[in-house]
């Protein structure tokens, strides 16, 4: 017993690094791209891409860990199967049931690490995230409004100039604004100015002091207008997912404030590294594989098998912050289920198995 448990556990973890760096490598393939595709369509500064990859691999965490335990037990011991270890195991007296202990020891530390980075290493990371984006963001701004030089709007339909100004501040001195709207051209020059974001992060001018033009060009109807104050839009901030803002909160705010969404979002977090624990269960009988089938038959099932308790939990989520289920339902409920589930067809695979390797030794010794 001490060498099944011995080989079973240098296998997995060496298995489960392997697979973790991997879907890391993925995990920043795939948030790369996102990033680059958001700096491209103008819904982020270029520069934020490389410093908020970082912050958005953390936030990942749990899931990467979670997968790397899942997928490492199925490799495993769908390993074993197709290459009769698991036969071997049984007839030397050691059940299906006895890779159950190992396998939770296995899991208890990738758990503990799931828990602290989803109670506190994602909410840090994407909080971090936030606040690096905006200062980025800021940064934008007062290079968009730097003096002597001229600037496009993302639009192409804006072009500002400053001749001089304290760009920290957001005052401006002698300032020129070109736009074009639906043929018509309006060009405003103002000898001062200020430039501010509101609350809701919308980007605002105020110019005082200037003159304001309206028309087609080539055409002799010009409008022209005076003005002591004018202030205007430049750019209405993106609104931001309340998904995406719960994300930041810290889990202890989450227990202070206690409404409906952050419980939600509270339940989610608790909910992963259950998940992490549970699935490393449902693998075992999972990884039950015909050597006769196809290498992947059986990944194939519990890869459906993973989205669909992960959809479960968000949607466990949204109910509870809509106010539709409890937040201990949330907590229980799939998790409760994914444990029976697991019971069960460890249960079945435990009692299947015998006859089916009997009736595969009696083909065997028929032909």
């Amino acid at each position: 017993m001490h060498v099944f448990r011995r080989a079973l556990r240098e296998e997995l973890t060496q298995t489960a690094l392997a697979v973790f760096v991997a879907l890391l490598a993925i995990l920043m393939t795939v948030v790369l791209v996102r990033l680059l595709g958001q700096a491209a369509g103008g819904r982020m500064p270029p520069k934020a891409v490389f410093a908020l990859l970082g912050y958005a691999a953390l936030a990942q965490v749990p899931v990467v860990v979670t997968l790397a335990v899942f997928l490492s037990v199925l490799m495993v011991l769908s390993r074993a199967w197709r290459d009769s270890e698991m036969v071997v195991w049984a007839s030397a007296g050691v059940p299906l049931s006895a890779f159950v202990w190992p396998l939770l020891r296995f899991a208890l530390p990738f758990v503990v690490l799931c828990a602290a980075a989803s109670l506190w290493l994602s909410p840090w990371a994407n909080y971090r995230s936030a606040l690096k984006l905006a200062a980025l963001q800021a940064q934008e701004d007062a290079t968009q409004l730097a003096p002597g030089v001229f600037r496009e709007s993302r639009s192409a339909q804006q072009v500002f100039f400053v001749e001089q100004g304290a760009v920290e501040s957001g005052q401006l001195g002698r300032v020129f604004l070109a736009s074009t709207k639906e043929g018509e051209t309006d060009i405003v020059v103002a000898e001062s100015g200020r430039a501010w974001r509101d609350e809701h992060g919308n980007r605002h001018a105020e110019l005082e002091r200037g003159r304001r033009y309206e028309g087609q060009p080539g055409s002799a109807a010009l409008r022209v207008t005076e003005f002591e104050r004018f202030t205007l839009w430049l750019a209405r901030a993106r609104p931001a997912k309340a998904s995406s803002k719960l994300k930041t909160i810290p889990t202890a705010q989450l227990l202070a404030r206690r409404d409906s969404w952050d419980m939600g979002e509270l339940s989610s977090r608790i909910g992963a590294p259950l998940s992490c624990l549970l699935l490393a269960m449902l693998a075992i009988p999972l990884s039950w594989v015909n050597p006769r089938s196809g290498r992947g038959s059986n990944f194939v099932l519990a890869i459906l098998v993973y989205l669909v308790y992960s959809n479960v939990m968000g949607i466990m989520q949204n109910w509870v912050g809509r106010d539709a289920i409890s937040f201990w339902l949330a907590v229980i409920l799939p998790h409760a289920v994914a444990f029976a589930a697991a019971a069960l067809l460890l249960y079945r695979r435990q009692v299947l198995t015998p006859f089916w390797w009997r009736a595969r030794k009696a083909q065997g010794a028929q032909k």
